[in-house]
């Protein structure tokens, strides 16, 4: 007796599995310019690292004589592998079998993904290219059910333990859309991909009407700051999470990693000493500082078209992360709106969980002023922002660039730790600019 036929047909089954979707479908996703699940999962990681979990699942056709006849694969597919030689766990849709729908998967493979990522402490990116739950599933079971979340207890779990990505490779709705913005980094690719609660379809039974691109553009969604960034490609949206993950650590139980760096701890640029204006009326820009005081060409951008009077991202500082905060004058002078508020609060939040230091370039004028601001409760969000700030335990240091004014501007660091704050000559600080306090003192 020999195991050999036992073997045999495992190689078959695995073939089987690997054809995806039907070879039309497979031909329409590389029409749309997007490569297949497996694809994907081959140039997101280093070569050959994939060791896929539960590569036969799917669903069984036998015959009358209980011969299998054929299998039709999960789609869903995760495993472990590595991005520049660092263990990651990948969980990615495939579109190509019953549009990706996530209560068309073999169940709890995607529990299992996150679950792994969780337990093991190791990063976790997500291919998210399918839909929430689906008509077919219903017709199948012959009854409806009361809704619940897969994994969304290992959702949560993650984004207190490992860094989480999530990439967004095609129009996703429903519980595809909660899992891409449930995570430290998320980006779109700009041209073959949607985001929606709904899509238009469901969407017009309320009356209103919208395209695809309307409702759920990469470039709405970057707005709005609901994912982080937007990619040209899916190789340049694969290339921006292994840059993100380079900046951290694989758990909240190791250190971010330090990298060989050339750039020396001591290079001195005269060149800063002239970027801001010495009239206060005249802008400057900020990302010029932040490239001649951060590791050369480290400085990696997070959210810049949300929130925008405040810069984030992450960068090195002689090989070391550190996240970095910094105020944007070209945007309401760098005054704090409700959006700013929510984007440093989760980014201060992504530091702490980390333990990476802040580093934070200020001119802050204090909270936007007028009736926009109060109709978009700017002081609730301000105030939840400076219970972040103040609860982190992180090392902090704060550069004051310039202004430095109100409630807002005293949240550029946490006044009852030992911190280092450090001032420019240019810098201009005070309850309320001296001009305006003046004129509402002496009405």
């Amino acid at each position: 007796m020999s195991w050999r036929a036992s073997v045999e047909e495992l190689n078959h089954r695995k073939a089987l599995v690997a054809r995806m979707g039907a070879p039309e479908k497979v031909e329409r996703q590389r029409n749309a310019g997007k490569l297949t699940v497996r694809e994907r999962i081959d140039a997101l990681l280093d070569k050959g690292s994939f060791h896929e979990i539960g590569s036969i699942t799917g669903r069984a056709e036998y015959d009358a004589d209980g011969k299998l006849v054929d299998l039709a694969s999960s789609n869903f597919i995760f495993g472990r592998g590595r991005i520049d030689k660092r263990p990651v766990v990948v969980g990615a849709d495939d579109f190509t079998v019953r549009g990706g729908a996530a209560d068309g998967s073999t169940g709890g493979k995607l529990s299992l993904s996150e679950q792994m990522a969780c337990e093991l402490r190791m990063p976790l990116v997500r291919l998210i290219d399918g839909g929430g739950g689906s008509i077919r599933t219903v017709e199948e079971l012959g009854r409806t059910y009361v809704p619940a979340n897969p994994a969304w207890e290992w959702v949560v779990l993650n984004l207190e333990t490992v860094p989480v990505v999530s990439l967004v490779l095609g129009s996703i709705g429903g519980f595809a859309s909660a899992r891409a913005v449930a995570s430290h980094y998320s980006v779109m690719v700009r041209g073959t991909t949607h985001m929606f609660i709904a899509g238009p379809a469901v969407v017009t039974r309320t009356g209103d009407t919208y395209t695809k691109d309307e409702l759920g553009s990469p470039a709405l969604h970057a707005k709005a700051g609901a994912v982080d960034d937007i990619a040209d490609s899916e190789a340049d949206a694969m290339a921006r999470a292994a840059r993100f993950l380079s900046y951290l650590p694989s758990s909240v139980h190791d250190l971010a990693p330090r990298m060989p760096s050339s750039d020396p701890v001591d290079r001195c640029d005269d060149r800063l000493i002239d970027i801001v204006p010495t009239d206060r009326r005249k802008v400057y820009k900020m990302r010029e500082i932040l490239a001649k005081t951060l590791d050369e060409g480290s400085f990696f951008e997070m959210g810049s078209q949300f929130g925008r009077s405040a810069i984030t991202g992450l960068a090195r500082l002689d090989g070391y992360p550190v996240a970095v905060l910094a105020s944007d004058p070209y945007h309401y002078g760098g005054a704090w709106t409700a959006d700013t508020a929510q984007k440093v609060k989760r980014f201060v939040d992504m530091a702490e969980t980390f333990h990476l230091p802040v580093v934070h370039f200020v001119d802050i004028p204090g909270f936007l002023i007028g009736l926009e601001a109060e109709q978009t409760a700017t002081i609730r969000h301000g105030a939840s922002v400076l219970s972040a700030i103040y609860q982190a335990t992180v090392p902090w240091c704060s550069i004051i660039v310039r202004k430095v004014f109100g409630v807002a501007g005293a949240a550029h660091t946490n006044a009852t730790r030992f911190r280092y704050r450090y001032a420019w000559p240019s810098g201009d600080w005070g309850s309320i600019p001296l001009e305006g306090g003046i004129e509402a003192a002496y009405r």
